[in-house]
């Protein structure tokens, strides 16, 4: 079934000029068709001031396009051609569970893993090599949410408290300020400081606002105005005093607020959490992305009736106890992700007429941006260069195994060729999500040994390859069934062991993946610990809010002492990781209607945001209602599952459909209070939103990897074009 067929000849987009109908046409560069919106964006916008020719970028950009793309064409079709090795074994060996090592390493899926090795990367700033902290990771397309990571460097442990129930388990009351929950609120974060940074003697809620006695002295960094500056495992505490205030003047010591050093660094998302997919669109990813990182971005929003302009938070000036002056920064070290090496993009067109691969343009354009921050080229004096290594942190998502790592490697080293920019300036960050790089981990490392400043995990995309790697193997567990299986704990085992195995440790980040219920924070206070202790020294958190809270993780773990014991450790066998997480097959009518329609759901909700209104993240209500965060990693897996299901005759495409157009009623009704909401259900003929929801279910055994970017993109540009 193709996707044609499956979206019943929809009318497609005018693509004869390589753009949308909506869109502008082309202009030639170098023998290259550039979209005209990109062409002028890069010429009138990134490269003035930076002293690099015009003509000359241009030609260095055609180099990179006829030196990589069909390389990068080379690497999509070894991916295919494993898969269709991989899939041939299964249906040569049925019921015998997943491919085994030996024929793995036959077929070159497997590689010989590299002898010991240490990375070295040029110094790195240290909110990546020396401190553990959360990890925002934010959609580049909305500027006020781009602005409100950035600034959430620093947080209000108060607020954090008082607004969601990690306080006790319940939300605050509706209404205005609540004393009895304020003063408990209180009563937390003086114990907080306790644990974090003790007294000499007696107890922080004794304090009466004199120069505090610390039990240790060095843990006291300094004072702005009355405000005390702290210090615990890295990060800084500083507590605000303020007798005016209406929390300060009811407190002893006039304690207003304890603010936390919280997001110490953010990515900014160019891939799976924005719906991007014509030129358009990438010049207002790279336009955002640029004004994050110069400082000037800003976004005008109304909140309560009233106006507002966020703008990014300048540095914080302050003085040490032996009267120097000192800056902090104000802001989260921004990191962008480039997409991966599957798509292309109609915003540059190749001699041959080809569209030219995405992951190309990404790493040309954010490397060109990152002049910006590298030769201070911000306009603002009060805030500082975003890497005072003058470093350029790309995130590369969804690479499979060394080669492809290698791959990226020598495209920034072409990057900083054409830019002129000193070797390794753009560094890499290798996202563990494909199970090929899982199984060839140290290999990956290896390649981008270098130049690379994280690694890091992701429970989602990770099970979507799984279930696409083994599409064919038998039906696989329950999702609730998969994070409990065994091969899960040894991918989240392998990523510290081998980080630390390689040298992480003071130079680059291991990174667990995301706590997906932003409304949840006591459950996320209970069971995120699990992150430091693992010995990650990052972890993503869904809301600047959530990432002051899981910032009390970090004082309450030393990630330092934890990676130094883990670093004894063996690493976890590779053959616990290659066990396919196949289930029994044997559940009840009730259960697998239940799967089903979490998955639908899921799906839909997501999907029709995508499509309809281009919002490439969203909080989506699940079946109890309970608001999660869903991007294309979280529809990957769902729409895997329900394949693979329907591969083994588990479910039949009449319950899929039944069970996708009960969800469709569920996910109107859940939106019904939003006035720009397309409903799908009874406009099964009309809706591109539910034709697409259905398309990457019925055709997810053909999409490759099974990734959903070729059919959201291809719906989303027909929605753009009839929206024209």
């Amino acid at each position: 079934m193709t996707t044609e067929a499956v979206l019943e000849r929809s009318p497609s987009p005018d693509r004869e000029d390589g753009m949308n109908t909506h869109t502008h046409g082309m202009v030639e560069r170098a023998g290259l068709a550039i979209a005209a919106p990109l062409a002028a964006f890069l010429e009138d916008e990134v490269l003035p001031g930076t002293g690099r020719d015009v003509a000359a970028f241009w030609r260095g950009f055609a180099g990179i396009m006829d030196r990589f793309a069909p390389r990068n064409a080379r690497l999509l079709a070894v991916r295919e051609s494993l898969q269709a090795q991989i899939d041939d074994w299964h249906r040569d060996n049925p019921g015998k569970g997943g491919a085994p090592e030996a024929f793995l390493r036959e077929i070159g899926y497997l590689v010989e893993e590299p002898e010991a090795f240490a990375i070295a990367p040029p110094p790195a700033d240290p909110e990546i090599a020396d401190i553990a902290g959360p990890q925002l990771v934010v959609p580049v397309l909305n500027a006020r949410f781009l602005l409100n990571a950035a600034n959430a460097r620093w947080g209000s442990l108060y607020d954090a408290f008082y607004g969601t129930d990690a306080l006790d388990g319940s939300a605050p009351p509706p209404g205005g300020y609540d004393e009895a929950r304020g003063a408990a609120v209180v009563a937390r974060g003086r114990a907080f400081l306790d644990e974090a940074v003790p007294l000499a003697a007696g107890r922080w809620s004794d304090w009466d606002g004199q120069a505090p006695d610390l039990a240790d002295p060095a843990q006291l960094a300094g004072r702005a105005g009355e405000n005390i500056l702290l210090v615990h495992n890295g990060l800084h505490i500083e507590i605000v005093i303020d007798r005016d205030h209406p929390i300060g003047k009811t407190d002893a010591a006039g304690v207003a607020d304890i603010r936390l050093e919280a997001a110490l660094s953010t990515i900014v998302d160019l891939e799976d959490s924005v719906a991007a997919v014509d030129a358009e669109d990438k010049v207002a990813a790279y336009r955002n992305w640029m004004g994050a990182l110069r400082g000037d971005l800003e976004a005008e929003f109304t909140k309560g009736g009233q106006t507002m302009l966020r703008r990014s938070e300048a540095d914080r000036d302050y003085t040490a106890p032996n009267g120097s002056a000192f800056t902090l920064k104000g802001r989260s070290l921004l990191l962008v992700r480039n997409v991966g090496h599957l798509m292309t993009t109609p915003a540059v067109r190749l001699p041959d007429g080809s569209e030219a691969p995405e992951g190309l343009l990404d790493a040309v354009v954010t490397g060109a941006i990152g002049l910006h921050d590298i030769e201070g080229l911000g306009p603002r004096s009060d805030i500082g260069r975003n890497s005072r290594h003058g470093a350029i942190y790309v995130v590369k998502p969804k690479m499979h195994g060394p080669e492809e790592a290698a791959f990226a490697n020598a495209v920034f080293d072409a990057v900083e060729d054409m830019l002129s920019l000193p070797r390794h300036t753009m560094r890499v960050g290798v996202m563990d999500e494909e199970r090929r790089t899982s199984a060839n981990l140290a290999a990956c490392i290896h390649a981008v040994k270098d130049r690379i400043f994280f690694i890091n995990t992701g429970f989602l995309d990770r099970t979507g390859d799984e279930i696409h790697t083994s599409m064919l193997a038998g039906p696989f567990a329950r999702k609730a069934e998969i994070k409990q299986a065994k091969w899960i704990s040894a991918y989240e085992d392998r990523n510290v062991q081998i980080g630390l195995a390689t040298g992480f440790s003071g130079k680059a980040q291991i990174g667990k993946g995301m706590w997906a219920a932003p409304d949840r924070m006591a459950q996320m206070m209970a069971e995120k610990t699990g992150h430091p202790m693992s010995g990650a020294s990052t972890a993503w958190v869904p809301s600047p809010t959530a990432a002051v809270l899981h910032a009390v993780h970090y004082h309450q773990v030393d990630v330092k002492d934890r990676q130094a014991e883990r670093a004894k450790e063996g690493i976890a066998p590779l053959a616990d990781l290659l066990t396919v997480p196949l289930g029994s097959g044997d559940w009840s009518a009730e259960e697998i209607a239940q799967e089903l329609e979490n998955n639908a759901q899921g799906i839909l909700g997501y999907v029709v945001r995508w499509i309809d209104q281009g919002v490439g993240c969203s909080k989506v209500p699940d079946l109890s209602d309970v608001g999660l965060m869903e991007d294309r990693a979280t529809l990957r897996i769902s729409s895997q599952h329900i394949a693979n299901w329907l591969q083994h005759e588990i479910v039949t495409p009449q319950q899929v459909d039944e069970s996708l157009q009960r969800m469709a009623a569920q996910v109107d009704g859940q939106n019904a209070g939003d006035p720009a909401y397309e409903p799908m259900a009874g406009r099964w003929d009309e809706s591109l939103a539910y034709k697409a929801a259905r398309a990457l279910v019925f055709e997810g055994t053909t999409q490759p990897s099974g990734y959903t970017e070729p059919i959201l993109h291809g719906v989303r540009a027909m929605k753009k074009a009839k929206a024209c």
